[in-house]
């Protein structure tokens, strides 16, 4: 990815460090909640709801975003958003039966009734807070890059 594209110096987010960190939480936050929300068979974790059609590409793009959020977040960033964001993108996904502090607050009828049908917007909204925790981060970027003096650039 071309740096002067996006308008970021070569100090900027796409240096092969972070690029590696974005990659390997990519990876694992795929791995860790598709088996957390038993998107797939797995002998640590029963899903007692059949999978939707749109929780296993949801599951895509909130791993991608929290992994370009990784790649490029500073060291003064915007972690409400990304954590507010992930958060809801794992109840989105995951099983509303299995989760037993829902169930105990609400049961399983409320669950089942009310919470499962919103579940796309709850996940929808956190791939949203991601997508916008990760664009604060990139614009961010660009004016920092901006605000350096020409010889560190």
């Amino acid at each position: 990815m071309n740096d002067r594209i996006i308008g970021l110096a070569h100090s900027g987010p796409w240096h092969g460090g972070a690029v590696l960190k974005g990659v390997a939480v990519t990876i694992l936050s795929f791995a860790a909640l598709g088996t957390v929300s038993a998107l797939w068979d797995n002998p640590l974790f029963v899903r007692m709801t059949p999978v939707a059609g749109w929780e296993l590409p949801a599951l895509v793009v909130l791993s991608a975003l929290s992994g370009l959020y990784v790649a490029v977040r500073r060291p003064v960033c915007s972690v409400r958003r990304a954590g507010i964001g992930g958060v809801a993108g794992f109840i989105g996904i995951a099983c509303p039966t299995c989760n037993k502090i829902l169930m105990l607050l609400f049961g399983g009828e409320f669950l089942m009734m009310w919470f499962d049908p919103i579940r796309p917007l709850i996940s929808a909204l956190g791939i949203a807070f991601l997508t916008a925790a990760s664009w604060h981060e990139i614009r961010a970027r660009r004016v920092d890059a901006a605000m350096q003096p020409e010889y560190l650039q």
